[in-house]
């Protein structure tokens, strides 16, 4: 999501599966050469994509996809605005609801509507008059908590934001920093969403004075200070309580061999923020056409189908079936808190530096 996302990638090294994410996508590494039949995507370092899914395009289209892993999704999307005059690729994959307001007021992206784009669910939509974006991905920024850690102390796990602030669950949560992380970011946004513009900082400080540890990014808070993930094991993590997403428990049970019956971490599902990802036909594009033919792939039923095995985030194309295992152990959250891009658009600069000013000082 990533709808984030998801740094999948960073989990698939904790659990040493490096070289078979690697193996999904179709990139080079290289940057776009400007040649009419390479059609490059730039994105965060989460995308994949299965060999013969991108390899289908190719055959299809008669385009050679190129992809540029260019750091998280908020350096990712830095980037691409610094250079929007003379961008790196023809499509940009992996802005989210979080960032997508920054991204169209800086002109990054031009308009056109993806073949297919109206098989989108309604909800994930976003600039309809434009078309500068097109959905491809959703997915849930929720709070996970380490099963054998609750279970030996016979506590209940939390369910809820407002558990997270409850004496039983002192010193137990790890999150990560909203101004640096997208997952942090999404973390802040569903508690100003539950909690509104006047009762977000007041939660915040019950949480800070409740022993919550806050660290830089996803990575470090899942793999290095998470008790539940097979990385965080072996980092000795001592915090059962993270901020990650709701898929994040079926990438502990798909990579693992042999396959645990259940997954070793869990879900607070009254701790759930959505997240969208989209992604948009760079201004100044060299290869525009090879771009939109990119774009209508995206959204098309194979790719959508191919997603959740590969980034660990739901398809938004109506109809495409997902893979039982994604779904058993990492369900949609039923109501998970939401806002709207121009609310996040009109606040989040200076949400985001009262909670610095609350939290890390």
């Amino acid at each position: 999501m990533s709808i984030n996302k998801k740094r999948l990638t960073a989990v698939a090294v904790g659990l040493g599966l490096a070289g078979t994410l690697a193996a999904c996508g179709s990139s080079d590494g290289g940057q776009g050469s400007g040649d009419s039949k390479t059609v490059t995507l730039v994105s965060h370092d989460s995308w994949a994509a299965s060999k013969d899914v991108i390899a289908a395009f190719e055959k299809q289209s008669g385009y050679k996809v190129n992809v540029l892993k260019d750091g998280d999704a908020g350096q990712a999307v830095n980037k691409a605005i610094l250079t929007k005059d003379n961008p790196q690729g023809d499509v940009f994959f992996g802005v989210d609801n979080t960032l997508l307001s920054r991204a169209l007021d800086n002109g990054l992206f031009q308009s056109y509507e993806a073949k297919g784009s109206e098989r989108i669910k309604a909800e994930y939509r976003a600039d309809e008059e434009k078309h500068r974006v097109t959905p491809v991905d959703t997915g849930d920024i929720c709070v996970n908590y380490d099963k054998k850690y609750f279970a030996d102390r016979r506590l209940d796990p939390p369910r809820s934001f407002d558990d997270l602030v409850k004496p039983q669950y002192r010193n137990l949560l790890v999150t990560e920093n909203a101004s640096t992380s997208s997952p942090g970011l999404g973390f802040l946004l569903g508690t100003a969403a539950k909690y509104g513009d006047e009762g977000w900082q007041g939660y915040w400080k019950k949480l800070k004075a409740n022993g919550v540890k806050v660290v830089d990014g996803w990575e470090q808070a899942y793999n290095e200070e998470f008790s539940g993930s097979a990385s965080g094991k072996k980092a000795k993590g001592d915090r059962p309580l993270v901020v990650s997403y709701a898929s994040s428990p079926p990438v502990e049970v798909v990579y693992t061999d042999p396959r645990p019956s259940e997954a070793p971490t869990g879900v607070a599902p009254g701790t759930c923020f959505r997240q969208v990802e989209y992604a948009g036909l760079l201004s100044n594009a060299k290869n525009p056409e090879g771009g939109k033919a990119f774009l209508d792939f995206l959204v098309s039923e194979r790719f959508q189908a191919d997603m959740p095995l590969n980034m660990f985030v739901y398809p938004v194309r109506e109809g495409t079936e997902v893979p039982p295992e994604f779904t058993k152990y990492g369900p949609q959250a039923e109501d998970p808190e939401t806002m709207e891009p121009a609310k996040i658009a009109d606040n989040r600069d200076r949400w985001v530096k009262s909670w610095t000013s609350l939290v890390l000082k």
